[in-house]
């Protein structure tokens, strides 16, 4: 349950500035912790961190726990001589407005490569010393992980269930031949995430010195091709080949006639309850160690999923099944008492749902893009939030203010106008202090409308296959309004807690 009341930004690493194509868990991380301090603001939160796969999404990760290695910074890495000066040399083509993955990656991995190789002929004893702590203490899914990478890698990337059929059903005496005849590219892979981890918690670690926590993001469903999928077969809906035999998405609806097809494998859930629900109790314990409290994504699944069959054309032929509802709660309340975790209970949400998330007091979410098209009774307008409540103007789904004011219905922009007393000029801060002068004890802004951009610089478009996950800003675009502003709003609806950082 949340008791105090402060707000924060919306916006994902990769947003950040940089020289190298993205941003990263370098200079420029740290430099936005600080002027989120001076701009009055409590939380950043960010998108899933975890290793994208196709569609460069970080709803799509190749495993529910390794962190995405293209957030690695290059620049602490030649600090310790793993890089020279002239792997800090930019590629000429990247932009300082997008991320564009096609020479990111390359970029970055071809780099991470000659840092790995540096480290291991170096004769630094206590980094090596790290590293071997590392690997013991997350070898649970570490030794799982580097070894499907590496062996995707080999097979080109085709998906899992193409693979050597010994792979494919992970003999032990095949994964053993495989991973000492491949034991540099093994140990690239867990190179890159022990440096990963460590970045990051020291990037959060400053974080929460200054008086910033971090929400995190966690999706309920994992990608297909994944290292979670592959080494644990028997939690997920899948046939005697490694296929899927149901996947996930959400029927047919007002933005969709078809529904969503998102073609994640389902859970067994009956499997996860006899195991004491121990693959999920220890991915939001490892959630946990990377964010004060965490979103979770499609909430609703919980109490209850749509579930197609994986061979269908759309998400028509789908059918609601139970989740497991309670007895996973319990379970989790049991490791972790206080529960910090954010229910996403956005879209077709039943009461069932709603008394799956009061009963462990778990905060909800408003926004308030959506409150303009039902009248007085709408949910998302801001006099119905309650305490227990994040409300946002829009998050990385949606379309940026500016861009969703100048594509409003007449009928809808009229009943905003009227409710929020603006005749739209400066919508964006008119917004953000709507939801700011609620009850809502955490607001969150999209770093977007904080600077006042077009719909141009949205993050996410759903359903879109191109163009998502990409945007980025500039320093120069920070004004010394803007943190005043924020600040200002933030003082003026008591959202600033006390803190030594921020009162020294």
């Amino acid at each position: 349950m949340l008791t105090d009341r402060a707000s924060g930004i919306l916006l994902h690493p990769t947003s950040l500035p940089g020289a190298f194509g993205a941003g990263d868990f370098g200079p420029d991380a740290y430099r936005f912790v600080d002027w989120m301090v001076s701009a009055g603001q409590t939380y950043w939160q960010i998108l899933p961190l975890g290793e994208i796969g196709h569609g460069n999404s970080p709803y799509m990760c190749m495993s529910a726990f390794a962190g995405n290695i293209l957030l690695i910074d290059l620049i602490e890495l030649s600090s310790h001589g793993w890089l020279g000066p002239e792997d800090l040399t930019p590629h000429p083509d990247f932009r300082p407005d997008r991320v564009v993955f096609a020479l990111l990656r390359p970029f970055r991995i071809e780099r991470l490569r000659r840092a790995a190789k540096n480290f291991f002929a170096s004769d630094h004893d206590d980094m090596h010393r790290s590293y071997t702590e590392f690997c013991i203490a997350e070898s649970e899914w570490l030794d799982d992980y580097s070894l499907f990478m590496t062996i995707a890698e080999h097979e080109s990337w085709r998906e899992w269930s193409h693979w050597p059929k010994e792979l494919v059903q992970r003999e032990p005496q095949a994964l053993r031949q495989f991973e000492m005849n491949h034991a540099d590219e093994v140990d690239f892979w867990k190179f890159c995430q022990w440096c990963f981890a460590r970045q990051w918690s020291d990037l959060r670690l400053y974080a929460n010195d200054h008086g910033v926590k971090i929400i995190g993001d966690i999706p309920i469903f994992v990608s297909y091709q994944s290292a979670d999928v592959w080494s644990h077969q028997d939690l997920f809906e899948l046939d005697e080949n490694g296929r899927p035999t149901f996947v996930a998405g959400v029927p047919p609806d007002y933005f969709s006639e078809t529904g969503q097809f998102w073609g994640n494998p389902l859970y067994r859930w009956d499997i996860h309850e006899k195991s004491g629900y121990a693959w999920w109790i220890d991915r939001l314990g490892h959630a946990l160690q990377f964010a004060d409290l965490v979103r979770v994504d499609h909430f609703r699944g919980f109490a209850s999923y749509w579930q197609i069959p994986a061979d269908a054309p759309n998400a028509i032929s789908g059918k609601w099944v139970a989740g497991p509802g309670e007895k996973l709660f319990e379970t989790f309340v049991k490791v972790f008492p206080h529960l910090p975790i954010i229910a996403e209970d956005l879209g077709l949400i039943t009461p069932d749902v709603i008394e799956l998330r009061d009963k462990f007091n778990l905060p909800g979410m408003r926004i308030l893009q959506f409150a303009f098209g039902e009248g007085e009774d709408n949910f998302f307008l801001p006099h119905h939030y309650v305490s227990n409540t994040v409300a946002y103007t829009g998050t990385h789904d949606n379309d940026t203010i500016l861009g969703w004011w100048d594509s409003l219905p007449a009928h809808e922009k009229d009943f905003a106008s009227h409710y929020l007393q603006t005749d739209g000029q400066d919508i964006q801060w008119v917004m953000m202090r709507a939801i700011s002068n609620s009850a809502a004890n955490i607001v969150i802004f999209t770093m977007q409308d904080i600077l006042g951009l077009s719909g141009e610089h949205r993050m996410n478009l759903p359903g879109s296959s191109a163009g998502s996950w990409e945007w980025r800003f500039s320093w120069d675009q920070v004004q010394p309004v803007h943190s005043k502003t924020l600040a200002k709003m933030s003082q003026e609806y008591l959202r600033i807690p006390h803190h030594p950082e921020r009162d020294a």
